[in-house]
């Protein structure tokens, strides 16, 4: 199987999605061109290289570009897509209470269709929200750039790479040595390697958190040295869809409050909270729309 088709929901915006993805020129875990975006994946023991582009306002259509797909890797492929541009949420609710909300409503209806383009593998989630920490946007794209080059295996095709994300057992037995040339911090490179441990010999994974409770998921993972409440928020954000997970003490959360209500000043915590309020429930695409409005 070459080809096949994802039905989208009517609040879905394919080129809002690929506005997220071509954000930085040194994303190294997919490749966008003005149509569609090119991604390798693992199912199973094959390395599956895919384009996805918008086939009409109802579909998105799915071309294997380097083998034949069974049809039970097609229903793994097809599931992870509805992961990744979340899909299955149904966002009318969301979009009903920003209706309400004079700060909000403009932006919601400026960019409707735009939802959590998340990071369906939960060790890729909190590897890049460790590697993001206390630096710009720029040099986190850096960073993890040299880190999946360096770590991720990769296939060639028509003349570029693709790469998988690096496996915790690879990540497990990176040192200082290793790390610290690729201008990780000390902190950094010891977190890195303590969570690429938890997840090797499974003291965290995926399916232990999928089923538990927002906070008992968030207590689960913030036993690793290294991960914290704003990444623990953000993972789970990410990976599972936690509707009510959300970054509360984001400095871009902070200054996005501050632009809409024209504050003089930044936000208290107390403040963020007032505002997130009325979207309870939905604080996760909250935080998605003041995140766009910067």
């Amino acid at each position: 199987m070459k080809s096949f088709l994802v039905p989208v929901p009517a609040e879905f915006s394919f080129d809002l999605t690929m506005d997220f993805l071509k954000r930085s020129p040194r994303e190294v875990m997919h490749r966008c061109d003005d149509k569609s975006v090119v991604k390798l994946l693992q199912i199973g023991e094959e390395h599956i290289l895919f384009r996805v582009h918008a086939k009409n306002k109802e579909n998105l259509q799915v071309q294997i570009l380097n083998s034949e797909l069974a049809p039970a890797g097609k229903k793994i492929l097809a599931q992870y897509i509805r992961e990744w541009f979340d899909l299955d949420t149904d966002i009318k609710p969301f979009y009903e209470l920003s209706a309400k909300d004079k700060f909000l409503k403009d932006l919601v209806l400026k960019f409707h269709g735009y939802r959590i383009i998340g990071q369906p593998d939960l060790f890729e989630s909190i590897i890049w929200a460790v590697l993001g920490q206390q630096i710009n946007l720029v040099f986190a794209y850096t960073l993890k750039q040299r880190f999946v080059e360096s770590f991720g295996e990769k296939i060639g095709f028509e003349g570029q790479h693709y790469y998988l994300f690096p496996r915790p057992a690879v990540v497990a037995t990176l040192s200082d040595d290793i790390l610290l040339p690729l201008q990780f911090s000390r902190q950094k490179s010891k977190y890195i390697a303590t969570i690429g441990e938890a997840f090797a010999t499974g003291v965290v994974s995926r399916e232990k958190l999928k089923d538990l409770p927002l906070q008992a998921a968030k207590e689960e993972l913030m036993k690793i040295k290294g991960i914290g409440n704003w990444t623990a928020n953000y993972a789970l954000m990410k990976t599972f869809r936690y509707p009510d997970a959300f970054p509360l003490e984001d400095a871009g959360v902070h200054n996005a409050i501050k632009n809409l209500k024209r504050m003089e000043a930044k936000p208290t915590l107390e403040q963020v909270k007032t505002f997130y309020r009325k979207y309870k429930g939905w604080e996760a695409y909250a935080t998605l729309y003041l995140w766009k409005s910067l």
